[in-house]
């Protein structure tokens, strides 16, 4: 069988070092862990987007106001409350997370090779500690049928990055993937609006995963229902209306 190649770069606030390495032979420290904690705890779930949709214990809120425009200032608002209210609840200072960011992007574009991403730059507060970062090229994870042009031309860059949520600019992040569709001086691939991207929170803690995927929802995953019972109960009303029936039938 061919081994699939994937390139590995370390990135630091000022270089990178590249490293060609055999993809599920010799990973990094922070890669491994990744795969091994989604392997354990999540069945070997692929970070994607629709998170909700493919795994058996989730909710899906509801962010935005669908009736206002997006700039409205009730709008802006509940954006801000809602989405730092779940992340809240879900996160302690000293729990242990993994902020995974994938960035979708033809092979050819070499955009993250002379510009580190800005969601690690500006948001993580102490920059000397970039040099954590960890840098994986993998195969398109957006395109599901592997004969494809999209999958053969298209690459995911994976960002792994290991803190506590007391050393991340979280609030600010979550209003920047909100704002991303709506060409704001805060989007975090500004300049680059061609490369879609996900951020994930990973709570190796808690076994618990947070996706804001845009400004329209939120998704929440555990490994076990009653990881995230007491935020089903508190924060019902916020529920996607679309999904609360599966929502009801996990957690009743």
């Amino acid at each position: 069988m061919k081994k699939n190649r994937c390139s590995i770069c370390i990135l630091g606030p000022d270089y990178s070092v590249n490293i060609e390495t055999d993809w599920g032979i010799r990973m990094n420290d922070l890669s491994n862990k990744l795969e091994q904690f989604m392997k354990k705890h999540f069945d070997d779930l692929v970070l994607a987007p629709g998170l909700f949709y493919s795994w058996r214990c989730g909710l899906r809120f509801e962010i935005s106001n669908p009736d206002l425009s997006f700039q409205e200032k009730a709008n802006l608002k509940q954006v801000y409350e809602r989405s730092t209210d779940i992340f809240k609840r879900i996160f302690d200072e000293n729990d242990e997370i993994l902020l995974v960011t994938n960035v979708y992007c033809h092979k050819a574009d070499t955009f993250l090779q002379s510009k580190p991403l800005n969601v690690y730059r500006k948001y993580v507060k102490n920059r000397q500690s970039l040099n954590k970062l960890r840098h994986d090229v993998l195969p398109s994870i957006e395109w599901d049928d592997e004969e494809s042009d999209e999958y053969r031309n298209e690459v995911t860059h994976r960002f792994i990055f290991q803190c506590k949520i007391s050393e991340v600019r979280y609030t600010q992040l979550l209003l920047a993937i909100s704002y991303e569709d709506f060409g704001h001086q805060s989007c975090i691939l500004k300049g680059f609006p061609r490369n879609g991207y996900d951020i994930f929170f990973v709570n190796l803690s808690k076994k618990i995963i947070y996706h804001l995927y845009d400004d329209r929802g939120c998704d929440v995953i555990a490994a076990d229902r009653e990881h995230i019972r007491l935020l089903y109960e508190v924060r019902n009303e916020w529920i996607l209306d679309y999904d609360r029936d599966k929502i009801e039938s996990t957690f009743s």
